[in-house]
């Protein structure tokens, strides 16, 4: 049986702890805050039995017996397969984090970070290791969200990214191949892209925020849970992709001479929005929106899950 190293314990650790459980592998939990370590196995338990009611985890209970939550990096890191380090956003973190895992998890285990913001040259450039070290950028949260991004630094060998996509695959993710090294990856770089017209459209009166929000839930997003941008316009011309682009690329050279100002992030400019949206919700609305998320996700992967892929003739 394959072992893993969690290193932290929040929402994103937690979570990547339910997929590898409940994928049959052994799961070694560690933060470094009491609190988050002293809540982990419950927290973790709890997603697992979430997902059972949707008949995403065959046995929860079985899934759960393998989380243990242990009391250092190096007890979590020894011996084991894989490392998948969820810490703070801060890059001085990450090089200290980094250097404790080389020096602990064994030589050919892969050393995978979540970050969503920093590359893997900026903080594994001087390890003896680095050439075993990859991002594994996740969507929040991943137990729900399959898709994982794989970016290596220059140094980081074709067996680490060929043993990070068996094993992302293995445990039923969707990892993808970003072929080198850009700021923000690939999602993020298309959901701010996105934002950022959004805040324009909102700032200078197009559309209400929470009209604006129907466009994606009850528009977009709904060619968007099954089908990607390439796929849908490949359908929205009867010649495919070739044949939209010569439809609609002239009015697509007008917008994009006419993209929004990185101004629209200025801080009187995002307030406008802010305030267009109306309310500040509390600590616990959001929780409880968050259970209430988690479980739309839950049921959309269980349809995903049912349906047969298309399959081309």
């Amino acid at each position: 049986m394959s072992t893993v190293a969690i290193i932290g314990a929040g929402l994103i650790g937690r979570s990547w702890a339910n997929v590898f459980a409940r994928a049959g592998w052994l799961v070694r939990v560690w933060d470094p805050v009491d609190s988050q370590r002293a809540a982990a196995a419950d927290e973790i338990t709890r997603s697992l039995f979430d997902l059972q009611r949707h008949g995403l985890v065959k046995d929860a209970a079985v899934a759960a017996s393998n989380v243990s939550v242990v009391a250092t990096l190096q007890d979590a890191a020894h011996d084991v397969d894989f490392v998948q380090e969820s810490g703070p956003e801060t890059l001085a973190t990450k090089r200290t984090t980094f250097a404790q895992l080389d020096a602990a998890a064994p030589a050919h285990a892969v050393l995978a970070s979540s970050t969503s913001a920093i590359v893997a040259s900026q903080f594994t450039a001087d390890l003896a290791g680095r050439a075993r070290c990859i991002v594994a950028h996740p969507v929040n949260p991943p137990h729900l969200v399959p898709v994982v991004e794989l970016c290596g630094a220059p140094w980081t060998s074709a067996q680490t990214k060929k043993r990070a996509l068996e094993v992302f695959r293995g445990i039923g993710q969707v990892p993808i191949d970003v072929k080198r090294e850009i700021d923000g990856f690939i999602l993020n770089r298309l959901q701010v892209a996105l934002l950022t017209e959004a805040f324009r459209l909102v700032q200078e009166g197009y559309v209400s925020p929470q009209d604006l929000d129907h466009v994606i839930a009850d528009g977009l997003g709904l060619r968007w849970a099954f089908m990607g941008p390439f796929e849908t316009i490949e359908l929205n011309a009867p010649g495919g992709i070739s044949d939209y682009c010569q439809r609609y690329t002239p009015w697509f050279r007008r917008y994009v001479a006419d993209l929004p100002p990185a101004s629209v992030w200025d801080d009187p400019q995002w307030k406008k929005a802010a305030a267009a949206w109306g309310r500040t919700p509390s600590a616990a609305e959001i929780t409880d929106k968050t259970v209430w998320r988690n479980e739309r996700l839950a049921a959309l992967a269980a349809h995903k899950r049912s349906q047969e892929p298309y399959k081309s003739t």
